[in-house]
């Protein structure tokens, strides 16, 4: 258990962490994370992948979901055999139990020693890997109210120079297509716009699908532009700002913020690599 307590304060530091975890299990990118993890879990609208899953849950587990970690722990308790190791499930079940979360503490084993977890889901590598995210399946096995803005968001992207795929994996990313979604940050809509980003791009409605969309591709074609096309920074501006992207000369050392860089590259089909992405 020792070994966990660096893992728990690393959390500490992630947005919606410790005494925060439970509002932020509501929390749009959070909700999203866990529907596309459930979605490689059980394969709807994809093809079934728990290693995929496995990453997805990480992701919310990173934004300080004790559910994202009760997920690993019960995947690699009770999952495909290959993907099976009692001491690495009993690991992420204590940091979830830690986190509140009941079910966690019911499946914890006492009797199995916890593996050692020094970097929050840096040992999960190789856990069934995580091929590329389908992200027109994916979006088929939506709600009709969920297409329909997908199809907007395909529209509407070329207008602005922006890459169909880049949009619709932040859109996913940031509320899964929920045009009603608002965040404990305030962010809102489908796009997930901030009062003041509203602002600068002239969104009056935040709530109206085409006009949350358009203020995001707005957004994102400005960022396009701010950081010459780079979509690893454009990815990293939209989640942390693109203030701490300068401050700290590429992507933020900010968990959420890498995991949500790979994320959008993945589920736009245009990560380079599988793994975390650092820069």
């Amino acid at each position: 258990m020792k070994r966990l307590i660096p893992a728990l304060l690393l959390l500490a530091f992630v947005p919606g962490s410790s005494a925060q975890a439970e509002a932020y299990l509501e929390a749009p990118r959070v909700v999203a994370a866990l529907a596309q993890g459930l979605a490689a879990e059980r394969g709807i609208g994809i093809r079934q992948n728990s290693g995929l899953a496995i990453e997805l849950y990480c992701d919310a587990g990173t934004m300080g979901s004790s559910e994202g970690f009760f997920r690993i722990g019960r995947l690699l308790l009770k999952g495909p055999p290959r993907l099976r190791n009692p001491s690495l499930a009993n690991a992420y079940l204590a940091l979830a139990a830690r986190l509140g979360h009941q079910k966690a503490s019911m499946l914890h084993n006492p009797l199995v020693k916890n593996a050692n977890i020094d970097l929050i889901c840096s040992n999960l590598h190789g856990q069934g890997g995580q091929p590329k995210f389908d992200l027109e399946g994916y979006i088929a096995g939506l709600s009709p109210a969920k297409r329909n803005l997908a199809a907007l968001i395909r529209k509407k992207a070329p207008h602005y120079g922006v890459d169909t795929r880049l949009a619709l994996a932040i859109a996913l990313a940031e509320s899964n297509l929920d045009a009603n979604a608002v965040s404990p940050k305030n962010a809102q809509g489908v796009m997930q716009l901030i009062p003041d980003t509203q602002e600068r791009f002239c969104v009056e409605k935040p709530f109206d699908p085409e006009q949350n969309i358009k203020g995001g591709l707005a957004y994102l074609k400005w960022l396009q532009n701010r950081f010459g096309g780079n979509l690893k920074l454009v990815a990293a501006a939209y989640n942390a700002g693109e203030g701490n992207v300068d401050r700290y000369g590429g992507i933020p050392p900010f968990p959420e913020t890498q995991h949500y860089v790979r994320r959008v590259l993945n589920f736009s089909g245009m990560a380079t690599t599988a793994g975390r992405t650092r820069e």
